[in-house]
């Protein structure tokens, strides 16, 4: 049994074999894929899975927080299996790869800010959007 499979036991949700393929491609990605891609996946190993199978299982596991859902500015939005380590992303503008990070400075430097300004920090998410660096400069 893969990660996200046993979350959605652990919350007692029901599994059909088509969630559980859908779970395991989930697992499997390295990636944040947008559902159309997790379909093409899924359909890969089940071809009897349909979009909209897709959509409302995404949409369970997320309700679940089983998986987080990002809208990196593209348009679509990406899944991840929902992190037990906080970490943060820098997507590529040119190619849409996202890059997960942790930068133990910027969760120093944020927990001053909201202190600063009156708050306990609980929660947050950092996006830095960028260009490669030309290497040749």
């Amino acid at each position: 049994m893969d990660r996200i499979e046993k979350a959605c036991a652990d919350k007692g949700l029901r599994m059909t074999d088509q969630r559980r393929v859908i779970a395991r491609v989930l697992s499997n990605a390295h990636d944040h894929p947008d559902v159309e891609e997790l379909y093409r996946r899924a359909v890969a190993v089940d071809p009897h899975i349909s979009i909209a199978t897709v959509y409302r299982t995404v949409r369970l596991f997320e309700e679940a927080g089983i998986i987080a859902r990002h809208d990196f500015r593209d348009g679509r939005s990406r899944y991840e299996e929902a992190p037990d380590i906080h970490h943060d992303h820098l997507i590529d503008m040119k190619t849409g790869q996202v890059v997960e990070f942790v930068d133990e400075e910027i969760e120093r430097l944020q927990s001053l800010i909201a202190q600063r300004l009156g708050y306990r920090l609980v929660d947050h998410r950092l996006e830095l959007y960028g260009i490669p660096l030309d290497k040749g400069a």
